[in-house]
């Protein structure tokens, strides 16, 4: 299939470095507000990029969960192949593809699991079906069928009818500090605006502009 007549024309106004909060953390709370306004479905997926000890990269889409000025927090089993390869090679990549504003942002930095109990506050706030898929799913490895998933499923509901679902002691967050964050605006004639903040010795942010 070719598809290089498919393309898309950016019309915004573009971005300039005026008009950038010096704090990054600032500067993605505006724009993932901006989002949520738009009415984009989820918001706050990602795609995550990890790389383990084989060097072969691995991506997948996740859902941010909290940030703040410690950083970027999603969940998942940690026993997934993502959790190998973080436990190999702890660094990692994040892209939110804002497309319908034109808009994308890449954060890159160190990985790192949350607290147990910071990751048992947010399971607590879990519906109670999602707290036992925790249980269910283990995450990546092959399954016969969705019958079995399903039948396993229905047991642990079973099991948990009456009580609370327990914390599985193989699941939780982890947390992205960046290092870098680059925020990417759409531009005309595929001249895109492209500023990116760096993390210096002395915890400041640089900013400034790439080429497109």
């Amino acid at each position: 299939m070719d598809l290089t007549s498919l393309r898309a024309k950016y019309t915004t106004k573009g971005l300039d470095i005026k008009d950038l909060n010096p704090n990054p953390f600032l500067e993605f709370e505006l724009w993932f507000n901006q989002a949520m306004d738009a009415k984009l479905t989820e918001p706050n997926a990602f795609s995550l990029a990890t790389v383990g000890a084989d060097m072969m990269p691995s991506i997948r889409t996740v859902l941010l969960k909290i940030f703040d000025e410690k950083g970027f927090v999603f969940f998942t089993n940690y026993k997934s192949n993502k959790a190998k390869q973080i436990e190999q090679n702890p660094k990692a990549a994040a892209l939110f593809a804002w497309l319908d504003l034109e808009r994308q942002v890449k954060i890159e930095g160190n990985i790192e699991k949350i607290s147990t109990t910071e990751s048992l506050k947010y399971f607590l706030s879990r519906p109670k079906g999602s707290q036992i898929g925790a249980w269910v799913s283990h995450q990546s490895q092959v399954i016969s069928s969705r019958s079995l998933l399903e039948q396993k499923f229905d047991e642990i509901r079973r099991k948990f009818v009456k009580g609370e679902v327990p914390f599985p002691d193989f699941w939780g967050g982890y947390i992205i500090k960046p290092t870098k964050i680059e925020f990417w605006q759409g531009g005309q004639d595929r001249l895109h605006d492209r500023f990116v903040y760096e993390l210096q010795s002395d915890n400041s942010w640089s900013i400034s502009r790439l080429a497109p």
